[in-house]
């Protein structure tokens, strides 16, 4: 009952600082968290024992956090800093861990060189939650970001290898740097191989059991929640790093071949779900869990034979040695970038780039886990005795952390600020406008797929993206613009065919003029609005048509035709000019790539005009047909979609997030479709 008491108080605490981050929204969540874990262990001291225990800590949170990471991470991103994300992942970690190591021992020699060197290796991994949360408090540029992701991903294993290493120093061990490099290539490289190697065995027995029809959602979801603990206790067998391995497993499977269709699409929805609700968990749990060790390190701390302010002294002097170490690989990082792509920045603004990066690298979770392995007993001399200064160690270890979330929450925002709140109408309108365009390229594909037996399901679901389109722009307070012109262009295309029908005598003169005349009234109609310039055109119109049907009637004498044949004749001059308009805005729609809405509600329009000329009412049999007919033009649509959208995203027309949430409502809309919702 203790456990699971604290299990659910630390919940709460998770739930509590959703709220109160609400309330403060200047202040990042991750602190939020270690303040209501701090305040939970103050509640609870004498009551219930709060110990965090490395291992198992590792294991339930940190592996499926990364895990998750590793899934929804840039790929093409990372690839493309794959230097600077090593460089700093692992380079950047060991000088860390010589900047620390030294300066602690020289600033307090009663801590051996290998316990500090411990000390540096712990600090030089950084948080990625506290490095996401950070994002979305601050404008980070696309480039950092994703080294910052990059290394956050890979920088746990070469802290904790160096780490290893020098507790093994420092309880009697020896040091040769030969047998230290190829144990951490193994480490890395081996854990690397072996995460992808599983990846690909999981990604394969996915593909075999959807192959035999086993699968099913809940199967999917398991499964997946499954992997990162499999992944991280065979590296832990094999000894190879198990964090390494998780990282590696994610992005194996993240290049998963991932049919299109609504049951992989329903999958895909309820997967991403079910890992945001447990990766927040996972995510706040582990904050509060590290604010319950702050008060136990700090009055271990304070317990010790020094001077307080002496102490606090320590962890602002460690915290500038690794913020300082941090700047000058950074400056050199951002040189390197600028040759790289041959920009001139000035100086200042690689500083601040430089800046941010350092900051936004704060420490977490993973720094205090491994200050916890530290062995509260060594031998030594053959006796046992406690290892030194190992509480001294903790504290400053868990100053640092506080230190560096607390610069990372204030001074990153002000380093890069999110845009104003007038950029972010910009910043709709720029989105909704993009949505339009892959939902207009969907309509031309379609209009170009569009066949005698498909048309009138073609125009249904064109009809609907053209109010689908209507609704984004709305959404995005953007004025759609007005048809009427393209209107009376069609008009004019209609008269212009009658007119030509009347020459060549295909159609009595009669019939023609009367439904010529009609179509002029009606472009009168529509231009009236137009200004003085329209009443004059139209004038000057009806003039050269009076002109012109005078000049007919004294060139031919036409029988008279009875009433039913006349209505007859009429229809048919309509469908045939309604056929012509149809085709002359498709040409136009296709060649020119403008006014899809425009054109696309037209042609509908005419199309249901042409189908309304028929006198012979469909059967039930016919109703159905053609309402299946509409169900797969809209998958096909849908699929299109899909792929306009995979288009734009590698075009560089979309970004990641972008595409992810387009991707996302048109898997909506194919769960709809198939009414799994």
């Amino acid at each position: 009952m203790e456990t699971l008491t604290l299990a659910l108080v630390l919940l709460a605490a998770v739930l509590v600082s959703a709220i109160v981050e609400q309330i403060l929204p200047k202040v990042s969540s991750p602190l939020i968290q270690i303040g209501m874990g701090s305040l939970v262990a103050i509640a609870a001291q004498g009551h219930v024992s709060i110990e965090l225990e490395p291992e198992i800590f590792l294991v339930l949170f940190i592996a499926p956090l990364l895990f998750d990471e590793a899934r929804e991470a840039d790929k093409a991103q990372l690839w493309k800093n794959k230097s600077a994300t090593l460089a700093y992942a692992v380079g950047l970690v060991l000088v860390i861990a010589l900047a620390i190591g030294f300066s602690v021992h020289a600033l307090i020699p009663s801590i051996g060189l290998a316990a500090a060197l411990a000390l540096g290796a712990a600090l030089g991994p950084t948080d990625a939650v506290a490095v996401a949360a950070l994002s979305g408090e601050a404008d980070i540029p696309e480039r950092q970001q994703a080294v910052l992701q990059g290394e956050s991903l890979l920088n746990d294993a070469s802290g904790i290898v160096a780490f290893q290493f020098a507790i093994a120093v420092a309880i009697g061990g020896s040091f040769v740097a030969s047998e230290v490099l190829a144990d951490f290539l193994v480490q890395f490289f081996g854990g690397l191989a072996l995460g992808i190697g599983i990846g690909i065995v999981v990604n394969l027995i996915t593909a075999k059991v959807r192959d035999l029809g086993l699968e099913n959602t809940t199967f999917h979801v398991l499964y997946e929640i499954f992997t990162p603990f499999i992944a991280f206790l065979i590296a832990e067998k094999a000894g190879v790093s198990a964090v390494i391995a998780v990282v590696g497993c994610g992005v194996a499977m993240s290049f998963a071949r991932r049919n299109l269709g609504p049951s992989i699409a329903h999958m895909n929805i309820v997967s991403a779900s079910v890992w945001k609700v447990l990766t927040f968990t996972l995510n706040g749990v582990v904050f509060v869990l590290l604010g319950t060790q702050i008060p136990n390190a700090f009055f271990g701390g304070f317990m010790l034979p020094l001077a307080n302010i002496e102490l606090l002294g320590y962890v602002v002097l460690v915290t500038l040695i690794m913020h300082g170490a941090r700047l000058l690989w950074s400056l050199a990082a951002e040189r390197i970038a600028d040759r790289k792509s041959e920009s001139k920045r000035a100086f200042p603004e690689r500083l601040r780039s430089a800046a941010l990066t350092t900051l936004a690298g704060a420490k977490g979770a993973i720094t205090l886990a491994i200050m916890f392995t530290i062995p509260t007993t060594m031998v030594a001399n053959g006796v046992v005795v406690r290892f030194p200064n190992r509480d001294l160690l903790i504290f400053i270890a868990s100053g640092v952390i506080l230190l560096s979330l607390v610069l990372a929450t204030f001074l990153v925002p002000l380093l890069a600020p999110r845009k104003k709140e007038v950029d972010h109408l910009d910043t709709r309108r720029e989105r909704a406008e993009k949505q339009a365009d892959i939902m207009r390229s969907v309509i031309e594909e379609l209009s170009a797929r569009q066949t005698a037996s498909n048309r009138r399901a073609t125009s249904e679901v064109i009809r609907r993206y053209n109010d689908r389109i209507a609704r984004v722009l709305e959404s995005g307070d953007i004025e759609v613009a007005s048809d009427a012109e393209v209107r009376i262009q069609a008009l004019q295309w209609e008269q212009e065919h009658v007119w030509g029908l009347i020459e060549r005598g295909e159609i009595p003169l009669i019939e023609g003029y009367r439904f010529a005349s009609r179509l002029e009234h009606l472009e009168a109609a529509i231009q009236r609005s137009g200004g003085r310039l329209a009443r004059i055109r139209s004038r000057v119109g009806r003039l050269l048509l009076a002109a012109r049907t005078f000049w007919h009637e004294a060139r031919r004498r036409l029988p008279s035709t009875e009433k039913a044949d006349s209505a007859a004749i009429m229809r048919d001059i309509q469908a045939r000019a309604i056929k012509h308009a149809i085709q002359r805005m498709q040409a136009e729609m296709a060649r020119s790539g403008t006014r899809t809405e425009a054109y696309s509600n037209l042609i509908i329009e005419y199309q249901m005009a042409l189908a309304s000329l028929s006198l012979s009412s469909p059967s039930i049999t016919a109703i159905a047909k053609r309402e299946s007919s509409v169900e797969e033009v809209v998958r096909t649509g849908l699929i299109i979609e899909l792929e306009q959208i995979q288009s734009a995203y590698e075009e560089g027309r979309l970004s990641r997030s972008e595409a992810r949430d387009m991707r996302q409502n048109v898997m909506l809309m194919q769960i709809d479709l198939d009414n799994q919702v």
